[in-house]
């Protein structure tokens, strides 16, 4: 069945009950929705990128490797992943808006009409950004990106230059906007932990191993690797998986493991990345300005929003030469200048890491090891520094050998990625051919999955070996081994469907469902004292930390029915009276009473 998000479900609320179920059970416009907004987020990031990249096939490139990537197959062609294309949505108009604000901010003109717009803009950027974290928390940090805007590509502005600006009080009208975003962001963030009711989300061990490990070195190392895994996810798509949790990335438990090497290059190269990035100064008495593959020599002085100021002495300069010559020169348009590569850089890199960190169990641990859905965002840095890096090659490149190679790896990688988004996406047209995709990441839980799948087509045999093939590979899954008990007594296999049950049980104690199974099993077979202990039993598991209450609330229930008709089977009314009225004090809403009204009758 299709998730409902936060923005759908107020619409359901207006259907009527068969047209609701036809919307849930037969997600094809949901699909629809999905890829409509893809095109709209790829078409907002291309606009977010040409004023950056100077337009023409740099900012085309950028929105085709955006498009195309693998990785987001997941969040498009995945219902779930609805609330990060949704947040990246909102994400983008915000930045956008926020591009514009400061791009009215310094305008020379100082009217009402201008203050009043510039205000809006800025209104408008806050109120997306808002948007966004209601579709998913990683989308407030969009007013970190703001800032990184503002500060790296607005102003050009080092570290030391904005510590300085900051104890020095400088440039007030740049700090009056970085207050509005850290200000916002602090209401943002404490009223959506204040709606999740002051405490992070509970998940179970096997979705996040690592945080459930007691060593400290443990913990670090795994967390230390994850990035680097989603960073080749990023750079090389080649094993994608619909679920990562469990062992489909073992844990890393000593410095000797080679994979620490991988954590070592990663982090290495991002810090090279970044000091090269902000090592230069940005405004210097010579920079190479490039727009759109071109470059020519600007003359060094400050500019704002990405514009030269320095064409009006050009124009003096041009109109006194031309006067001593006898004519009148028509004045040159003024000449757009691109912000700096280095500008960028640094741009990007925030794009990629700061929407990232909410996954990195730096503040609080995630029900997930790797989600390739939550790279939506941070993937947009990446296109956006894959391009300026290619740009900048094809600059510096004098031959048109060099160029048009250059080139040509920029069209490969497209086309790679197009054509594995195009196979990834043939593994998402059903869930049997979507699970048999995952086995060879994380074998437990698809062929966990994929037994499902099978036994609901009626193909008990291959089923049971795909429960089997499960537990082979994690044989503690209390899900799996009561899967398999269920389908065991299915098919009448009594004795055996009993022990799966028990082993059940054993790792997970708070499954009601498994307690009623065994106590039904017992009762079959005669053992009625031990099936009235296992349902006693049943009926006294404390209803915390569930991992599915209803299911939870409706098995003890049954337990106590059977219960119930136990004792009254077996003369003892009054207590079989009060397991009845026990059984509808604790009963959920869905649960059918019916019975239970016969049986106090």
């Amino acid at each position: 069945m299709a998730a409902v998000d936060f923005f759908t479900f107020p619409a359901l609320c207006f259907l009527s009950r068969k047209q609701t179920r036809k919307v849930l059970f037969f997600p094809r416009g949901y699909h629809l929705v999905n890829v409509g907004l893809h095109c709209c987020v790829t078409a907002l990031f291309t606009a977010f990128c040409r004023p950056l990249l100077g337009g023409g096939p740099w900012s085309l490139l950028a929105g085709l490797l955006f498009a195309s990537h693998p990785i987001h197959t997941e969040a498009v062609a995945g219902v779930v992943g609805r609330a990060d294309v949704g947040a990246a949505f909102c994400f983008l108009l915000s930045l956008i808006c926020y591009a514009q604000y400061c791009r009215l901010r310094a305008s020379t003109a100082h009217s009402d009409r201008v203050e009043w717009q510039t205000a809006l803009w800025l209104a408008g950027s806050l109120g997306a950004a808002a948007a966004a974290l209601l579709w998913k928390e990683q989308g407030v940090t969009v007013l970190a990106i703001s800032a990184i805007y503002d500060l790296c590509v607005v102003h050009r502005l080092r570290l030391r230059q904005v510590v300085m600006m900051v104890l020095k009080r400088k440039n007030m009208s740049l700090l009056v906007s970085l207050a509005w975003l850290v200000g916002w962001g602090m209401i943002l963030l404490t009223v959506r932990f204040y709606w999740m009711g002051n405490k992070p989300p509970n998940f179970s061990n096997s979705d996040n191993p690592a945080a459930d490990s007691p060593h400290f070195l443990t913990r670090a190392l795994t967390f230390l690797y994850l990035p680097a895994v989603n960073a080749w996810l990023l750079l090389c798509p080649d094993k994608l998986s619909f679920d990562w949790s469990m062992d489909a990335i073992s844990l890393l438990r000593s410095i000797a493991d080679w994979r620490n090497l991988q954590s070592v290059l990663f982090y290495s190269g991002f810090t090279l990345l970044s000091w090269f990035s902000l090592r230069n100064p940005l405004l210097q008495s010579s920079k190479i300005s490039e727009t759109n593959g071109k470059s020519h020599i600007s003359n060094g002085k400050s500019a704002t929003n990405g514009y030269s100021h320095n064409h009006n002495d050009n124009h003096y300069r041009d109109s006194n030469s031309s006067k001593r010559n006898g004519y009148h020169k028509p004045p040159k348009a003024p000449q757009k200048s691109l912000p700096a590569t280095e500008s960028v850089v640094v741009f990007s890199l925030g794009l990629l890491i700061l929407p990232f960190i909410p996954a990195t169990n730096m503040f609080f641990y995630v029900g997930f090891v790797v989600a390739e859905r939550v790279m939506y965002i941070p993937s947009m840095g990446f296109c956006l520094l894959v391009t300026v890096g290619l740009r900048s090659m094809f600059v510096r490149c004098r031959s048109r050998c060099s160029r048009a190679f250059l080139l040509s790896c920029a069209a490969g990688l497209v086309l790679l990625y197009s054509l594995k988004t195009v196979r990834r996406n043939q593994d998402w047209q059903s869930e049997e051919m979507l699970y048999r995709s995952g086995i060879a990441v994380n074998p437990a839980k698809a062929w966990g999955n994929l037994g499902n799948v099978l036994k609901n087509q009626g193909k008990m045999a291959e089923a049971e070996r795909a429960y089997r093939n499960a537990l082979y590979y994690r044989g503690n899954m209390a899900d799996m081994l009561y899967n398999l008990g269920l389908l065991l007594q299915e098919s009448e296999q009594f004795s055996e469907a009993l022990h799966y049950y028990k082993l059940a049980i054993g790792s997970r104690p708070t499954l009601a469902s498994a307690y009623l199974n065994v106590g039904i099993i017992q009762v079959s077979q005669g053992n009625i004292e031990e099936a009235k202990r296992t349902f006693h039993t049943c009926a006294d598991i404390p209803d915390e930390n569930l991992k599915d209450p209803h299911a939870h609330k409706s098995s003890v229930t049954s337990c106590l029915y059977n219960l119930g008709k136990l004792l009254h089977e077996q003369g003892q009314h009054e207590e079989a009276l009060s397991m009845y009225k026990e059984a509808v004090q604790k009963m959920p809403q869905q649960f059918a009473p019916q019975s239970l009204y016969n049986m106090m009758e």
